[in-house]
């Protein structure tokens, strides 16, 4: 999405096989010094990150690795070498990466709808299942076949932001009479992902560089009925779950069902990068940013090896941060050591 190209999923993937096909991708293996800022990184704060889904982690190349690792806590200097005795650096695909950002909104709704709090999130229907077409966007928005079925979770005073929360996929909702929801991915409809900025580009409504979450949204309420038009180009429609138990201090549910960390975890394809492995992220442009960072999460946006969705916290300040990334750079893969060389050998 970055705008608006994202789409943040939670699904289920096997924890249980973290071994990668890689598909066509090429693979080389690197050396710690060749990765660029690598020892002036906060590596204990990226293995605590790690250590929130490491137990989820059940192939024989990671759980030795994982019981050791909260030892690896005591120090700065034991948490790197912790990375560098047990990992090695592997990048697969050809840079340049392109990354983009996402984030938690945070908006005002109502538990009931009133004149200003009047669109809806909604629950997934019983009928919708995983993996199977229903109803697309424009279908549901124009048809009514959610309204009046007890699916209304929570609502909205724009239909924008429901737009772009479920593009976000999460958020938190200060209600109007006091309280703050949590909302998470609760399933969609099946239908593919499609940009709404790549369309405006290509009507010439906006140039390519000029495409951000804020313009999206700023273009769409000024033009409400050719808005409203644009925002069905995507088909994809995302249904909500509470999130009752989720802390006010975590981060949002990622891929792996546990809550992602801000500028340390990492939406990624996982049939290149798999979940809960440690990426080395060099992200050039205006904001360069040179850290270890999480696999922890995915996209419907997020294809190919050198792809991936930086997660930039809550609230406002995060969605313009994130709204605005659009850089390119490379990543790189941190594997267990055989898992490393029977990749190289696979070649």
């Amino acid at each position: 999405m970055r705008v608006a190209a994202r789409l943040f999923a939670w699904v289920a993937v096997p924890m249980l096989a973290l071994g990668l096909t890689m598909g066509s991708a090429a693979a080389q293996m690197l050396d710690f010094s060749d990765l660029d800022g690598w020892r002036q990184d906060d590596h204990r704060a990226a293995l605590a990150t790690f250590l929130d889904t490491c137990s989820l982690l059940t192939d024989p190349d990671w759980t030795p690795i994982c019981r050791v690792a909260p030892q690896a806590m005591k120090s700065e200097s034991t948490a790197r070498s912790f990375f560098e005795m047990l990992f090695r650096p592997v990048m697969v695909g050809e840079p340049p990466a392109l990354f983009t950002g996402y984030y938690e909104p945070e908006l005002t709704g109502s538990l009931v709808q009133t004149p200003r709090f009047s669109f809806p999130l909604y629950a997934r229907p019983p009928e919708v299942r995983d993996g199977e077409q229903w109803l697309d966007r424009s279908a549901i928005e124009t048809s009514g076949a959610l309204r009046g079925r007890g699916l209304e979770i929570v609502w909205l005073e724009d239909r924008v932001e429901v737009f772009f929360l479920q593009v976000q996929g999460s958020g938190r909702i200060r209600l109007a009479n006091g309280g703050v929801l949590r909302v998470g991915y609760g399933g969609r409809n099946g239908h593919p992902y499609r940009s709404v900025g790549k369309e405006l580009v290509r009507l010439g409504i906006m140039g390519e560089h000029d495409v951000s979450a804020q313009g999206i949204k700023a273009w769409v309420r000024s033009n409400p009925g050719r808005g409203a038009a644009m925002l069905r180009h995507n088909p994809s429609f995302v249904f909500f779950r509470r999130l009752p138990d989720l802390p006010p201090e975590k981060g949002p549910i990622g891929a792996m069902g546990r809550s992602i960390t801000t500028m340390r975890s990492l939406a990624v394809d996982p049939a290149f990068t798999p979940l809960g492995a440690p990426i080395w992220l060099e992200k050039n442009g205006r904001a360069p940013i040179r850290r270890l960072m999480i696999a922890q999460d995915t996209g419907g946006a997020i294809k190919g090896a050198q792809r991936a969705d930086i997660f930039y916290g809550t609230g406002a300040q995060a969605g313009e941060n994130a709204g605005a990334i659009k850089d390119s750079g490379r990543m790189v893969l941190l594997l267990p050591i055989e898992r490393a060389f029977a990749v190289l050998e696979a070649e």
